[in-house]
Formats: structure tokens, C-alpha cells, sequence
């Protein structure tokens, strides 16, 4: 019997759901064979849940008042939802629309949006950081606001990726969120105009003082290593000797960026990062690369809470080969990956974690972020202004411009460097 023929006979609702409890039994008795070690108990409560699983199933269907609401495809849809929310904030259904577009964005097909980098964390929208220059920058959005509506609709409600979707759109039309922002007690109502998110991800390049460099990564995209190439190659030209990398705020982006940029730095071959999961499969390591290296460069690197992903990747990499030193504050901890499967017949697809990072020196940074060298807490108000003033001042410690603070952290940094420089200079090295 061809497939085909079997999908029909299975669609005549006086099998359905005997088809769909045979599959589910099938798949607890391999699954058991497969991650148990035989007992018994493990299959029977497996059994339990389904069987409570198939009783909800078919009392809404038969009692729920609203008939056209208790389809199947909607409730085993709901059903999905709910068993991927339950994980973590990153697992989730993924509408057959949603599917589509995602794959087209890995493609490197343009979208508008307004350039914020969210989570869901303790079952809220919170924002990781604006990118620079964004619309949602200029519109005074902050690290840590907590959004709770995007065009009226609540966002507690709403997975994260659809929380994206909503904030997605043409470059030129405008999004409505409200925010909550805990430093102020208050909720903030924004338009925001959505434009397509091109930004620099390294600025601010300089000498800053005693041939101590300085620059600043905003993100991990596909231009950043030619970017970084290019500035590395002007500071070394002013007799660079150190050098202050900046990833603070900076949200992460591309795993291959961050061994890109790595690789800037530590020997050919040497591991940047390594992933590693339930399956053989996903345990895999990622290794620096054959290119231009400054390896005789002194790094300082700084960070905060909010920055994550590929920016830890980095800072983490290089703490462990001791070819940094980490200032500031502990960072984000977001080092898990998503794999995407998808579903048969065109049923979307579903996002899952399948795989968290490790350093080299096999340190978690998932939920345990990376703790620096040297610790400089900075309040959340106060790195708020040092966000805004660094634009103008690259590099400046404490700006001569009214209503500026000290960079407490860049100062910091700084007498970091000097006193390495020092170091080397009387060791010989």
C-alpha cells in the first residue's frame, strides 16, 4: 500500500485516533529501547501520559463548546506549542510561513525590522540589547526593557519567535510596543519606523594612548573578519602594541564569525569552541584557521550583561588561552544551538536545543555566562549612558561634554594594559 493510500485511510476520523495512539506507543516503546536502561516503570508512566494526553484529546473534541475550534490540526498544533514552551525559551513550533522565511533569511535575503535583539526570560519579552544605529535604538529602547505588547497583542502570551514575526516587517511601515522598564517603575508606549538593519559591526578604531589600541565589535556577521583585518592593519601601522576590544552590549550573531575572528589570535588549528548534545552527531569541534595572526598583541576585552552568544564564544576563547584578559562584568549566557526539523506534508517545523557550547577548557557558558578577569560592576543606568556617550567618544574615558560619565570599565582596561605593557617591556618579552 503506497503512502499515499495510507494518509487517506488515516485522515477517516474512525481511525485517526487510533492511529495517532499506535504511533506514540510505538514511539515510547523504541524510545525506552533506545535512552532507558529497561525498567519497567519508565514504559508504564510513558503509557500513562499518553493515554492522559488521548483523553484530553477526545473530551475537547466532544464537550468543547465551540465545535470549530476543536479540530485536530488545531490541538495537536496548540499541543506543540505547549510541549516546546515547556523546554526553554528558544524550542518552538514554527508555522509553515514562519518555516519559509527563515529559511530565506539563512539564504541572506534582506528583511526590515528594528533592530533589537530579544529573549524570553522568566516568561517575558526582554530585550539583550538595540543594535547601534538601529530605529530601535534611536527610539530610546534599552538593554533589559521588558516589552509586554507588540501592536496590542500581549506578548505573554506569544512564543518568542513569534514575538520576532511581529516586530519583522517592510522597511518603512511601523510597529507599536509598549515597554516596561524596571529602573523607572514605569511603561513606555514607542512607534517605531522598521528599516533594513545594515550596521558596521567594528567602530570606533583608535589609538587610544602609550600605543594601546582600541575598537569596538557591535555584532558577528559575515563582514566582521574583513572589517577587523582592515583596522587591525591601520593600529598596527600607529605601532599598535595592545589592544581594548569592546563587546559590550554586543548581542552575538554568527558561530563562523566568532572563529573567525578568533582565529585572529590564537595558533592555527587550536579550539575555538565545541558543541555537544545526547547524540554522537552533535558533539563537534571548531577549530581557528589559517590566516593573518596577531599573535604578539596584548588583548583586553570587555564585557557586560548584555552581551551573549558568539560575543561570549569570543571572550571565552580567548580568557582560556590566555590570550586575554576578560574586564567588566559577567556576561549574558546564551550557548545553547537550535536545530531545525522539519515537519512532514508541509506542517512547519519545529525549533529544538539540541547541543550546548563549551570553551576550550570545557567551561558551560549556557545559563552560566563568562565571568571576567577582573570584575568592574557597572549599573544598568550608568552602562546605559556610556552606550549612548561612546558613539561620539570612542575610546574616551570621561568625556568633557556635560551630563557624561566615567567608563569606570575603559579605565579600568586601560590600567590593565599599560600595566601588562610594562611587564613585557622589563621581562623582555
Amino acid at each position: 500500500m503506497s503512502f499515499k493510500n495510507i494518509t487517506a485511510i488515516l485522515r477517516k476520523k474512525s481511525l485517526l485516533v487510533f492511529a495517532v495512539f499506535a504511533i506514540l506507543t510505538v514511539n515510547l516503546v523504541v524510545g525506552h529501547s533506545v535512552y532507558s536502561s529497561g525498567s519497567p516503570d519508565a514504559t508504564d508512566e510513558g503509557y500513562a501520559s499518553v493515554y492522559r494526553l488521548m483523553f484530553v484529546l477526545q473530551k475537547i473534541r466532544k464537550d468543547y463548546v465551540d465545535a470549530n475550534k476543536a479540530n485536530y490540526q488545531t490541538l495537536v498544533k496548540g499541543a506543540m506549542k505547549g510541549m516546546l514552551r515547556e523546554l526553554d525559551p528558544f524550542c518552538a513550533y514554527m508555522e509553515p510561513e514562519g518555516y519559509k522565511e527563515l529559511v530565506e533569511d539563512t539564504e541572506g535575503r534582506g528583511f526590515g525590522g528594528i533592530g533589537i535583539v530579544v529573549t524570553l526570560k522568566d516568561h517575558a519579552l526582554e530585550v539583550i540589547a538595540p543594535m547601534e544605529d538601529s530605529p530601535g535604538f534611536k527610539a530610546g529602547i534599552k538593554s533589559g526593557d521588558r516589552i509586554i505588547s507588540i501592536d496590542n497583542r500581549p506578548t505573554s502570551s506569544m512564543t518568542l519567535y513569534d514575538c520576532i514575526k511581529l516586530l519583522k516587517g517592510p522597511p518603512g511601515t511601523s510597529v507599536t510596543v509598549t515597554i516596561y522598564r524596571e529602573s523607572e517603575d514605569a511603561k513606555k508606549e514607542l512607534t517605531v519606523e522598521r528599516a533594513n538593519i545594515e550596521i558596521s559591526s567594528i567602530k570606533g578604531a583608535k589609538i587610544i594612548e602609550d600605543g594601546i589600541g582600541f575598537l569596538r565589535i557591535t555584532q558577528f556577521n559575515v563582514p566582521t573578519a574583513a572589517q577587523l583585518d582592515e583596522s587591525l592593519r591601520k593600529l598596527k601601522e600607529q605601532n599598535m602594541k595592545a589592544l581594548i576590544i569592546d563587546l559590550r552590549g554586543n548581542p552575538g550573531g554568527l558561530l563562523t564569525s566568532a572563529v573567525e575572528l578568533c582565529s585572529r589570535f590564537i595558533g592555527t588549528g587550536e579550539i575555538v569552541v565545541s558543541t555537544e548534545g545526547r547524540l554522537p552527531s552533535q558533539k563537534q569541534e571548531y577549530r581557528s584557521l589559517k590566516c593573518d595572526k596577531y599573535l604578539d598583541v596584548k588583548i583586553g576585552i570587555l564585557v557586560d550583561g548584555n552581551s551573549a552568544s558568539a560575543s561570549e564564544i569570543f571572550a571565552a576563547c580567548l580568557q582560556d588561552h590566555k590570550r586575554a584578559v576578560v574586564i567588566g562584568d559577567k556576561t549574558f549566557g546564551k550557548g545553547s544551538v537550535q536545530t531545525i526539523f522539519s515537519l512532514p506534508e508541509n506542517g512547519g517545523a519545529i525549533r529544538l536545543t539540541t547541543a550546548k557550547y563549551y570553551t576550550p577548557s570545557r567551561r558551560v557558558i549556557h545559563e552560566n555566562g563568562v565571568e571576567p578577569d577582573i570584575k568592574v560592576p557597572v549599573s544598568q543606568k550608568i552602562m546605559d549612558k556610556i552606550y549612548t556617550q561612546r558613539l561620539s567618544f570612542s575610546g574616551v574615558v570621561k568625556p568633557e561634554e556635560a551630563n557624561t560619565v566615567r567608563d569606570v570599565q575603559l579605565e579600568r582596561a586601560l590600567e590593565v594594559m599599560k600595566g601588562i605593557c610594562l611587564f613585557s617591556k622589563v621581562d623582555g618579552d
